[in-house]
């Protein structure tokens, strides 16, 4: 199924969403980033999202401007984050700083070679982060951003894509 078709099967209580997916998957919808950044992080979000049919139409969709090595380094954030998040946020929330002094010891090789370039790597890990609730690793990833001359527009672009693309996928896998 398209993206196309997706975004038209959203039921009319969800036509915010309709608008907001066009908007977020475009150029002028997310200032600060280009169209590249912009659909590695649908891709990962989708992926984070955990809904087939979305992830996979918005694959096609990224296919149109990454390569097939950009693909996998998107695809890459998501996993590398999906693990991350859960051990960081923990970490965090537990009332007990020990564990944050403690060495992580979790293979996160990807990292230094992702396939895709560091900054669309970043806003993607950001963007899954936001999806997955870990404000450590949000805040790890937006500093990595900002230093590298992301503005905050920027940074609000990735975390709208986010947001937009998993209430699409939470609002398709209930219908």
């Amino acid at each position: 199924m398209s993206l196309s078709d997706l975004r038209n099967s959203l039921p009319d209580y969800a036509k915010d969403l309709k608008l907001n997916l066009d908007s977020v998957l475009s150029d002028a919808g997310s200032p600060g980033l280009d169209g590249k950044q912009i659909r590695a992080i649908a891709l990962a979000s989708a992926i984070a999202s955990r809904y087939k049919p979305l992830a996979a139409a918005i694959e096609a969709f990224a296919a149109e401007k990454l390569s097939p090595e950009e693909i996998a380094g998107a695809k890459a954030a998501a996993a590398v984050m999906a693990m991350n998040n859960i051990y960081y946020r923990a970490t965090h929330l537990i009332q007990n700083e020990e564990y944050g002094q403690l060495r992580a010891g979790l293979r996160m090789n990807v990292m230094a070679s992702p396939g895709i370039d560091k900054m669309s790597f970043e806003l993607a890990s950001l963007a899954v982060s936001a999806i997955n609730g870990c404000g450590a690793c949000m805040d790890s990833h937006e500093k990595v951003i900002r230093k590298h001359e992301i503005n905050a527009q920027g940074v609000q672009s990735a975390l709208k894509i986010g947001a937009v693309v998993h209430a699409v996928a939470v609002t398709l896998e209930q219908m």
